[in-house]
């Protein structure tokens, strides 16, 4: 009769934070003693009052900014896309834009135009793909800014009020689309 296996699993969350703490340069408290641990292969949504520090917790999570105190861990490629797609738009067209973060990352033209089709494929704005950045409407740059983070094959994708720009059923189906990404 063999043992049984008795080797412990151990998975490390996608996201650990722990007790952080964020001011503003003039003193305003944002975050005091924060702490959120988010498993591998989830779906989350943060909720809050206007100026409750979400976002500042974004910015944080993306290393966009640095905590007084406390640590925060992460494993594999953080893609990022800002409340204001206007702040992350930097390409004159769709396809250029979606493309830009995948210079970096030395793929052949053949894999760049493969990953930025299924990208605007996944946004449901692959038709897009030619037309100028300034002929969009806003919340078509929103999927465009989360197309270029799809893009990238982040393992963590935090989005800064996604469907603000949106009306009600493009909002479902954007949470639909994220959702199917997990």
């Amino acid at each position: 009769m063999k043992p049984k296996d008795k080797t412990i699993k151990v998975t490390h969350p996608a996201i650990l934070v722990e007790d952080i703490c964020f001011n503003w340069p003039n003193g305003s408290q944002v975050l005091r003693s924060c702490s959120l641990k988010v498993p591998k292969g989830e779906f989350w949504m943060l909720l809050g009052t206007n100026g409750s520090g979400k976002s500042t917790l974004l910015r944080l999570l993306a290393k966009l900014l640095s905590p007084q105190s406390g640590t925060i861990h992460f494993e594999g490629k953080i893609g990022f896309v800002f409340q204001n797609p206007d702040h992350q738009l930097v390409m004159p067209t769709v396809g250029a834009d979606v493309a830009f973060g995948l210079v970096e990352e030395r793929l052949s033209q053949l894999q760049i135009r493969h990953r930025v089709e299924d990208a605007l494929s996944a946004v449901n704005l692959l038709e897009l793909q030619r037309r100028p950045i300034y002929a969009l409407s806003g919340g078509q740059k929103q999927r465009i800014a989360i197309a270029g983070a799809i893009a990238r094959n982040c393992d963590i994708l935090l989005l800064d009020e996604p469907t603000a720009l949106l009306d009600p059923d493009s909002q479902l189906d954007l949470v639909t689309q994220v959702q199917s990404l997990v």
